[in-house]
């Protein structure tokens, strides 16, 4: 057995051996999230309340935005490849900083409220795979999930934190708050412009030569089909979570019950994923999908109680699977395709808008169907099912066997 002390051992070390690049890219993927989150999950508020558009015309809105930030991502890691990791996160960056400044505009005119939405949205496809294999480039096997854990984290942390320091001012002072936003990506994306540019082989298992370009191939090939599959499940089934929690939870607790909530949960994610991501890495690919489906299955059966305790316990649960599956589905997939990592991390991209997608078209419906058919607590159980008969269909599809695999 490993002993108690070793992996958080590792864990400091690691962290010690960090170059500056890389602790400059942590403190963008805490600051990034930070900003975006600072007003992302308000646009339903801006957009509706602020600017008059119609529910309906504001969720259309923002399930394509949603799509195209996670399934640009294929566009994003092919941009990478080809014309290197470094110009593509400038580039990105210089798009997302227009977003954010078009949301001045965007106050008294919806329309350019939706084009700087959507410009945000396409620096995000173009520069998350860009920056996970920046980030990897280089770097021993042993410390990519160091590293990739830690950016979870940092992210993580971004996006629980962004929300709460941007509440007080969304409504009131909110052109102060998005030029707030629009100088920090703007330092940001200088910071980028100072990163040592990557060598020329940015690219893994291509066959290219020392000082040579990496061989261009079709956007898809070599596709980690299981790891891309898992990804849309996970995403399918956790985006129930994330979209109806608030939803079911605040009628039977409280705003401020539910905020505790939140706020665990983040900072579970924040501490828990790098302590984890030696055990993670080393677990074999298929116990690791019974543990994060069956830690998610036991949640979302558990939010179906309804008090407090449960609600509560419910989310960490929940919570413990989204940290094994998201990351090892990422791990698994570097590992199975001769890709780029910018280019593997672009299509895990993709997969998980495609399962946000599908569990967005399918939840609205679901949850009022279940409350007709006898209360919001039969929903949980109904996504329960689904995060235990998913799997076992997508095991037999695949054929994985075995305890190595």
């Amino acid at each position: 057995m490993t002993p108690p002390g070793k992996p958080r051992g590792r864990l400091r070390s690691g962290l010690a051996r960090l170059t500056g690049p890389q602790r400059f890219l942590l403190a963008g993927s805490f600051l990034i999230p930070l900003g975006s989150f600072a007003v992302l999950p308000f646009m339903s508020v801006l957009l509706h309340e602020r600017l008059g558009v119609g529910l309906g015309t504001v969720g259309v809105v923002l399930a394509v935005a949603s799509l195209v930030q996670f399934s640009g991502g294929v566009v994003g890691g092919a941009i990478a490849e080809r014309i290197g990791l470094r110009r593509t996160m400038l580039l990105a960056l210089v798009i997302r900083t227009a977003g954010f400044a078009c949301f001045l505009p965007g106050l008294r005119h919806p329309a350019a409220a939706v084009f700087a939405l959507f410009l945000v949205s396409v620096g995000a496809a173009l520069y998350l795979p860009a920056n996970k294999a920046y980030l990897i480039h280089e770097v021993d096997e042993e410390q990519r999930p160091l590293l990739l854990s830690a950016s979870g984290s940092a992210l993580n942390a971004g996006i629980a934190l962004g929300p709460l320091a941007a509440a007080p001012f969304v409504l009131s002072a909110s052109a102060g708050l998005f030029t707030a936003v629009t100088a920090l990506f703007a330092t940001i994306t200088l910071g980028h412009a100072l990163l040592p540019t990557e060598s020329p082989d940015h690219g893994r298992n291509t066959g290219a030569g020392p000082g040579q370009p990496a061989h261009r191939e079709r956007a898809f090939a070599g596709l980690a089909v299981l790891p891309f599959a898992t990804t849309v499940l996970s995403l399918y089934v956790f985006m129930f979570f994330q979209h109806y929690l608030a939803l079911y939870a605040v009628p039977r607790t409280s705003t401020t019950y539910y905020g505790l909530v939140l706020a665990l949960y983040a900072l579970l994610l924040v501490i828990a994923q790098p302590l984890l991501s030696d055990w993670i890495a080393r677990l074999p690919y298929a116990r690791a999908l019974w543990f994060g489906f069956g830690a998610m299955a036991a949640g979302m059966a558990t939010l179906a109680v309804g008090d407090h305790a449960a609600i509560l316990a419910g989310a960490l649960l929940v919570c413990l699977g989204e940290i094994v599956l998201f990351f090892k589905n990422d791990l698994e997939a570097l590992a199975r395709s001769p890709r780029a990592p910018a280019v593997v991390f672009g299509h895990q991209r993709l997969a998980a808008g495609i399962g946000a997608f599908a569990s967005g078209v399918a939840g609205g419906e679901g949850y009022q169907l279940a409350e007709r058919m006898g209360g919001a607590g039969l929903f949980w159980i109904l996504v329960a099912a689904q995060c235990v008969l998913l799997p076992l269909l997508l095991r037999r599809w695949s054929g994985v066997t075995g305890p190595g695999r």
